[in-house]
């Protein structure tokens, strides 16, 4: 492989000539240091930057446009950035380090030709700009992984001048921390993956035998030192009995080993919460087979959400409400900067809430419901074939394509043809007493519901697409008074009239799908994989690089 062929899958979107023209850098002519005629670059080095990518021929101005990796020192800082991206999630297999010290050995031979020493020269440089481009966006092309990827990825801005000195100073640490990616949920992940790797290099943890009987707090079981063990890898010491054999002394304060108390319950409830199960303490077959996942397969897991964070990684408005579909929960960030958090219900597999960027541009009040086609065809048309009562009894109209109400007792709903059912508004309606719209192509949007039990549950995954907040009306309250907006929304409401109502500025919003969040303490939250979209991008990210 060419190590220019490392961002193929960029340079095949949008017709790009040359590999790296994207990717802008943060250097200007102030900057650059004046070229030394003591040092200019060789003839060799200088024709083949004439054909350069303009960003590689930058990278060479820093140094005077002369050769960069012409001792041993500076490729042993170079290899061992490349072996330091594992603590990223990334595989430093993918840049080669090994091929890269081979051919140092030889291009720096005395005895190598100038032409050897330039082509390693190059060819050293475009891997330390395809790794931290990489670093800074991701390895993968998110469309290659998932063809209905809506979210632009921004093109990686490194830091050249800072990178170029860290290098200078042997300080690998620095030069990363200039091109990875910023914002806290990144480095939750990458130190949740240490943590995880650890965990992995000790063994990993014991596996829980099956069992038909759950375990419950109070029970004494052998099953349960094993417990003890599996929770105390991923930091809950607490649980941990003492061997009374070597440590007599501590008997006494030491919990029974195979006794469930009540330490040990209140480790496994937050182990539960963790993993969005019934925080009940009680070891049944989710909670289980959550305990018994691998270690290694949960380092899997986190690799693929710091991939998706590298995506994500673009400027983003510090004022903005997002939604984590797979943890199903609403962060909206104020531009106070204080945070508002409510648990929100998603679609259910098979019709999955899209992954995108929009802003909330405006509200309907006391919105009547259109059946969307999929509930019309799946849900709604085999109930209504039984029983025609289901319209009143739901508070439905039947409608023509131009919107004139039809006699419900003249279609013929074997085959209704472009016949649409509408719900009133009222306390009944699905979608409640307000709805926030923003563009999309998915006809999905956020709003109210009077089912408001549900989110209570651990996981909620229950919608057709459109995303129920919780304390909608509060939610709303903060967006109108956010955005500048004057909307009497009590007033309007009471009317029971439908309306539609524009912000006097648009909310950024995003729908992004996490499923593993980074915690204190290096700990993780993971999340069931709802919408099956990480066994894609783990396997694309143990491709070989090509």
């Amino acid at each position: 492989m060419r190590v220019a062929n490392v961002f193929s899958r960029y340079a095949r979107r949008g017709g790009m000539g040359l590999l790296m023209a994207w990717l802008p850098i943060t250097v200007s002519a102030a900057t650059l240091p004046a070229v030394d005629e003591t040092t200019a670059s060789p003839p060799l080095l200088s024709d083949r930057l004439d054909a350069a990518s303009p960003r590689l021929a930058r990278f060479y101005a820093l140094h005077g446009g002369a050769p960069v990796w012409q001792d041993r020192e500076a490729v042993a800082t170079l290899v061992e950035l490349l072996n330091a991206l594992e603590a990223e999630g990334l595989d430093p297999a993918d840049y080669r380090p090994a091929r890269l010290e081979r051919e140092a050995e030889a291009a720096l031979d005395p005895a190598a030709s100038e032409a050897a020493g330039i082509r390693f020269d190059l060819d050293a440089s475009r891997t330390l700009l395809a790794a931290l481009s990489q670093l800074r966006r991701g390895r993968l092309d998110p469309h290659d992984v998932y063809p209905d990827w809506e979210i632009p990825v921004a093109a990686p801005r490194l830091d050249l001048v800072g990178i170029e000195r860290a290098l200078a100073a042997g300080d690998v640490e620095a030069a990363l921390a200039l091109a990875r990616p910023q914002g806290e949920n990144y480095a939750e992940l990458r130190r949740a993956l240490a943590s995880y790797r650890h965990i992995a290099r000790l063994g990993g943890w014991p596996m829980l035998p099956v069992r038909q009987a759950p375990l419950r707090p109070g029970d004494v079981d052998a099953d349960i030192a094993l417990l003890r063990r599996r929770l105390a890898m991923i930091g809950e010491l607490e649980v941990m009995a003492a061997d009374v054999l070597h440590y007599p002394e501590v008997a006494l304060e030491a919990p029974a080993q195979h006794r469930y108390d009540a330490t040990l319950e209140a480790a496994v409830k937050r182990f539960q919460r963790r993993h969005m199960l019934a925080a009940d303490g009680v070891i049944g077959p989710r909670t289980r087979a959550a305990l018994n996942v691998p270690a290694r397969a949960r380092i899997e897991t986190l690799r693929a959400n710091l991939e998706r964070a590298r995506w994500l990684s673009g400027d983003r408005p510090a004022w903005r409400l997002e939604v984590d579909l797979a943890g199903q929960r609403l962060d909206y960030r104020r531009p106070n900067g204080d945070h508002w958090g409510a648990r929100v219900v998603v679609g259910q597999p098979g019709r999955a809430s899209p992954v995108l960027r929009s802003e909330i541009t405006y509200l309907t009040l006391n919105p009547t419901w259109t059946v969307p086609p999929t509930i019309m065809r799946e849900d709604v048309l085999p109930r209504l074939r039984r029983d025609l009562g289901y319209l009143a009894e739901h508070d439905m109209i039947a409608l023509d394509h131009e919107g004139r109400r039809l006699d419900p007792r003249g279609v013929d709903w074997q085959r209704p043809g472009a016949v649409m059912l509408r719900q009133r508004a009222g306390p009944r309606n699905p979608l409640g007493r307000m709805v926030l719209r923003f563009p999309n192509d998915h006809l999905v949007y956020l709003h109210d519901t009077p089912a408001r039990g549900l989110f209570r549950r651990p996981q909620r995954a229950l919608s057709s697409g459109c995303i129920r907040v919780e304390n909608v009306a509060e939610l709303t309250r903060l967006l109108i008074a956010d955005s500048g907006s004057r909307i009497a929304l009590a007033s309007r409401i009471a009317s029971g009239e439908t309306t539609n109502v524009s912000l006097a500025r648009p909310v950024p919003l995003a729908l992004h799908y996490w499923t593993a969040k980074g915690e204190s303490g290096g700990l993780a939250s993971f999340r069931p994989d709802i919408y099956d979209r990480d066994p894609a991008l783990i396997r694309a990210l143990a491709a070989p690089a090509s």
